[in-house]
């Protein structure tokens, strides 16, 4: 299993993948989300993943987009970091720009749906989160190497439903 880690690890973290995964493995995890009742997400086969309802930033319309989480540990399961990386392409994820100006959102984890609001992480609490996110996938740091931009780092904490 670790030699199987390591190879997606080196595949994911490529140009070629980040070129082609960004057109294909968000649909196909929104369908097995689907399918299994949100239970289940293809990508999480590798990564712990959460599918994120945010509010457009523009449109002000509810957005499902899938993303590969860290769950913090000794939390209680109550955070999660998700990591702007957009497969290493130059631009921020649309995600993160929803994020920005409507922080409050939900997340559907384990079959759960999950309200959360997230924050920005910056300064020495995003240094120490992006060391986390490195220890817990090191193909991040490759595309931070290849795009000129700071990768944007949210928490996303629980929070009361309304």
């Amino acid at each position: 299993m670790a030699a199987l880690v390591r190879l997606v690890q080196r595949v994911s973290s490529s140009r070629t993948f980040a070129r082609v995964a960004p057109h294909f493995l968000p649909a196909v995890d929104r369908a097995v989300h689907r399918l299994t009742g949100g239970r289940a997400l293809l990508s999480a086969r590798m990564l712990p993943g959460v599918v994120l309802t945010s509010t457009g930033a523009r449109s002000g319309q509810a957005r499902r987009t899938p993303l590969a989480c860290m769950p913090e540990r000794g939390t209680g399961d109550d955070t999660w970091v998700l990591i702007g990386s957009n497969f290493g392409r130059p631009g921020h994820p649309a995600w993160t720009a929803n994020l920005l100006k409507h922080p409050d959102a939900e997340i559907s984890w384990k079959g759960q749906d999950i309200p959360v609001r997230a924050r920005l992480l910056r300064g020495a609490e995003r240094e120490a989160a992006w060391a986390a996110v490195l220890d817990f996938w090191p193909p991040y740091a490759r595309y931070q190497a290849r795009i000129e931009r700071e990768i944007r780092l949210f928490r996303l904490e629980r929070r009361q439903s309304r």
